[in-house]
């Protein structure tokens, strides 16, 4: 089969969840037997790294400037990608390919819906598939809600929710298969679209586990904290999180080690007022933090979808703290052994009380890391992605098939 994949940016270097889980899913279904052509726009300031896969194929031209997109019709991740030379891109490839399989990855990759659906009408009609990474309308909506930014700012907020809610839910309603994150994600499509299929695609997991660990007195209490904070919504996350965590760890000697890229802006407002937080940046090697470290944090009380930073964290036998709602994405058997409390002010409570209490870390991690070993295969992704668009496609020819005789039926 032959799968075009559209999405935002071309998925290296792999610094974020979203181009993680692209990657990872594309890459399976090619595994699973299936010629994937990735579209997107590249990296920023680099070339092509060595070992390019040669099924990523990048755009032309620049992204539109966020002024330009707040006047889209179309959220501010979708208006930006939203260029002609990604059009004209995308119009070739339509045009002089037959395609059995057409990838809409994430609600940012909607705006070339239209074209698609188009292209659907064609025969045999291609499978159309919407990846998503999150259920984006209650992301957003509870982000405005709860923003305490200026009030210019929280307009551009609510105007961006009801976008976003509009084009997910179109998205949601006419593709032939939604891929969920998460179990919990695919419940709430099924009430937006009534009747439309899904299929849960948790993440893979294709990075390092260590094998053993054992968190003594000599390990530092230290907590870390991954991600990259480049979206506004890890902001808020980030701020809300160390503005109760960096007293409270400061009273009780414990630091807070962030990895990950920070803005500017966000540095120069938080850094005055922070005395346990240390802010290291993008690295190349996290281990060595995780190796220093006697719990991780997921503190995400905003957004839901499926956090990947929980599997780097498990399989490098960390012990993880996070906000209940957060963990929606993992099965009970992983849950169980995680510290889960329902806010920030609770986790930090609970962080406080744990840290030296060493062999229930040790049980965490261990428990944890047990419970996830065999669940998170990116090969099994793939092929049942690759099976999904086969059904799908089988459907759309046999729908594609009873609309002239019906037609037939009806003047005869």
């Amino acid at each position: 089969m032959n799968c075009l994949w559209i999405a935002r940016e071309l998925p290296f270097p792999a610094d974020a969840g979203d181009k993680i889980y692209s990657a990872g899913l594309a890459g399976a279904l090619v595994e699973a037997g299936t010629a994937v052509r990735l579209l997107g726009f590249p990296p920023e300031g680099g070339a092509p790294p060595a070992g390019w896969p040669e099924h990523w194929q990048p755009v032309g031209g620049a992204r539109h400037s966020q002024r330009r997109a707040l006047f889209s019709p179309l959220p501010l991740a979708a208006a930006l990608h939203d260029t002609p030379a990604y059009r004209a891109a995308l119009a070739e490839q339509l045009r002089d390919e037959t395609w059995d399989a057409i990838v809409v990855d994430s609600y940012g990759s909607g705006w070339a819906l239209k074209d698609c659906l188009a292209a659907a009408r064609k025969s045999p009609p291609p499978a159309l598939i919407y990846v998503a990474h999150n259920q984006e309308g209650a992301l957003w909506l509870d982000l405005a809600r709860h923003s305490r930014a200026p009030l210019p700012t929280r307009l551009a907020l609510w105007q961006n929710w009801l976008k976003v809610r509009a084009l997910e839910r179109t998205l949601l309603r006419h593709v032939d298969l939604t891929c969920a994150i998460s179990a919990e994600d695919a419940a709430a499509f099924s009430v937006l679209a009534p009747g439309r299929p899904t299929l849960v695609l948790t993440p893979g997991y294709a990075g390092a586990r260590q094998p053993e660990r054992l968190i003594t007195a000599a390990c530092p209490k230290r907590v870390v904290l991954l991600g990259s904070f480049r979206w506004l919504v890890k902001q808020e996350n980030l701020r809300r999180f160390v503005e109760v965590a960096d007293p409270a760890f400061a009273r009780h000697g414990i630091a807070l080690d962030v990895i990950g890229d920070v803005p500017d802006s966000l540095l120069a407002e938080l850094r005055p007022q922070l005395k346990a937080t240390v802010f290291h940046g993008f690295v190349d090697d996290v281990a060595p933090f995780f190796a220093n470290a006697r719990l991780a944090v997921v503190p995400e009380a905003i957004g839901g979808g499926f956090k990947l930073k929980f599997l780097d964290y498990i399989f490098a036998r960390l012990p993880v703290s996070t906000i209940a709602s957060a963990a929606a994405g993992l099965p009970p058997g992983i849950r169980r052994h995680l510290l889960c409390r329902p806010d920030p002010a609770a986790l930090v409570a609970a962080i406080v009380a744990h840290i030296d209490r060493l062999p229930a870390l040790n049980d965490m991690q261990r428990n944890a890391y047990a419970a996830a070993g065999q669940l998170y295969r990116w090969a099994e992704r793939g092929s049942a992605l690759r099976d999904a668009i086969v059904a799908c496609r089988a459907r759309r020819a046999g729908a594609a098939k009873a609309r002239p005789a019906a037609y037939r039926m009806e003047i005869s």
